[in-house]
């Protein structure tokens, strides 16, 4: 073959399938992820519970720093195209430091989002089932429904991240709009409950966060005492936490750089179209429920509730679905990032091959789902609630996302100055945005219980010893971390070809 003068023979990231996902499937990619029908269902209760009828700006504020967020990633997202995401952006940035602490916050992110979906899909499928044909034990069917979905997403995520996207797409569609109709047809038909004073939505009971807000932001089980009362700043601000936690996972097409086919215009495109079609969404679902309180208690309705309406099926089957795109989602990111992991050498190297005919990390696939799928499996069957399950797992899940935002976020100016492209615009949303979310995190971690607490401290001691570690054995390699995709000899000769 010919030889160019520096260009690489092989990209640091062949076996992938390159160029091949149109901008729809990389938009899919990134909505799917924030399971946007299951967050919508639940999540504007749990605002409007501390917020009052403040709740749409608490929306309106998390949707706001979301954006900035997605500013920040498209600093990199349109000059790089890498399968690591986030944390392969961050060492152009922060180095091998800032790039192995992201790297880790994806992994436990994106690994327990993928645990979560399960969870939820357990949690509310199983409670469906054995409303819908009683005698069906709940806790059976919903473990039932955790091994059956595993499969079925460890086979789409090897065939191929194209067919992923159809699937995840179609599914996601079908989700909002049937939990749009069940909303609106609710507020037309549900009269308005009584005005109280102050105090959280009518009848609203044992609602668990679907959104991952549930021991994130101390809002779990809302007892509503009257209607939506109006509640000021504080309330608005306190707010904000369960409405963040809802965008988790819009950055996952960071990881499909690789494989889109217009990878510096489609990725950054995605990311900030998935922040203002959710915020959207969840904006609407909010001021639905505003508009007719009575709606929260006759159709939003926690598994445990036993109610067989048609809207509390409906909306529980909406959720599931939504749970189980979201859980493919976030195993094709999560398997995208130990894929590069492998291929920098600081992840066993079987986790960086692929499949020969669909060109996916099928190893990384068959290696996580199985653990992922355990966690719940076996958290279920030992007694603990679902409920309890779903909400331990993104309560640690969301506070790994928020640092992964955190470190792009200050990575961002540190990058452009490095190449001489920094701009004040640039600088302002990092600043904004750094500390919006420096100021969340220490908020939530300021009120997490023992066991949160717990966790993170033994994840801290867990990810420095593996950064003393590497950096004994793999320092190179550290110091190397943040490959991507890299133009090719012969992707230059096949251009000339033609």
């Amino acid at each position: 073959m010919t030889r160019i003068p520096g260009l690489r023979a092989r990209s640091p990231v062949a076996g992938l399938h390159r160029r091949a996902l149109r901008p729809l499937g990389v938009f899919a990619q990134s909505v799917a992820t924030t399971a946007p029908a299951g967050a919508m269902a639940s999540t504007p209760l749990l605002v409007i519970a501390v917020a009052g009828r403040g709740a749409p700006w608490s929306f309106a504020v998390a949707a706001v720093l979301v954006g900035l967020v997605a500013a920040c990633i498209a600093v990199f997202a349109r000059r790089m195209a890498a399968a690591g995401g986030l944390y392969s952006f961050t060492a152009k940035g922060l180095g091998a430091g800032g790039a192995y602490a992201c790297a880790v916050a994806m992994v436990v992110g994106y690994g327990l989002l993928v645990a979560a979906a399960f969870s939820g899909v357990s949690w509310y499928g199983g409670a469906l089932l054995a409303r819908v044909f009683p005698g069906v034990p709940a806790v059976g069917a919903g473990v039932a429904l955790v091994v059956v979905l595993a499969v079925t997403v460890a086979v789409c995520a090897v065939r191929g991240v194209r067919l992923a996207g159809r699937v995840m797409l179609v599914i996601e569609a079908a989700s909002i709009g049937l939990i749009l109709v069940v909303l609106v047809a609710l507020a037309v038909t549900t009269a308005p409950s009584g005005m109280v004073a102050e105090g959280g939505v009518a009848g609203v009971s044992g609602v668990s966060g679907v959104s991952g807000v549930s021991g994130v932001s101390g809002v779990s089980g809302v007892s509503g005492v009257g209607a939506v009362g109006a509640v000021g700043i504080g309330g608005v601000a306190v707010g904000v936490l369960p409405a963040l936690a809802a965008f988790i996972g819009f950055d996952s097409a960071a990881t499909l750089g690789v494989e889109a086919r217009r990878p510096y215009a489609s990725v950054p495109r995605a990311i900030g179209a998935t922040a203002a079609v959710t915020a959207v969404l969840y904006l609407v679902a909010t001021l639905v429920l505003l508009a007719a309180p009575g709606a929260a208690a006759s159709g939003v309705t926690s598994p445990p509730s036993g109610d067989l309406s048609w809207a509390s099926v409906l909306m529980d089957a909406g959720i599931v679905a939504s749970f189980g795109a979201c859980a493919l989602a976030a195993l094709n990111t999560l398997v995208r990032v130990l894929f590069s992991l492998a291929r920098e050498g600081l992840a066993p190297a079987a986790l960086g091959r692929t499949h020969r005919r669909h060109l996916t990390p099928a190893i990384a696939v068959a290696v996580t789902v199985p653990v992922l799928a355990a966690v719940v499996v076996v958290g279920t069957l030992a007694g603990i609630a679902p409920g309890a399950v779903f909400g331990g797992l993104l309560s640690v899940g969301t506070l790994a996302f928020l640092a992964a935002y955190l470190l792009v976020c200050v990575a961002a100016p540190r990058f452009l100055a490095r190449i001489g492209e920094l701009t004040r615009g640039v600088v302002i949303t990092s600043v904004l945005a750094s500390v919006a979310l420096a100021a969340t995190a220490v908020v939530v971690v300021l009120h997490a219980g023992t066991g949160l607490v717990v966790t993170l401290a033994a994840l801290l001691v867990v990810g420095t010893g593996g950064w003393l570690l590497l950096r004994r054995l793999r320092g190179p390699a550290l110091r190397a971390m943040g490959v991507y995709d890299e133009t090719t000899t012969a992707d230059v000769l096949a251009v000339r070809a033609r």
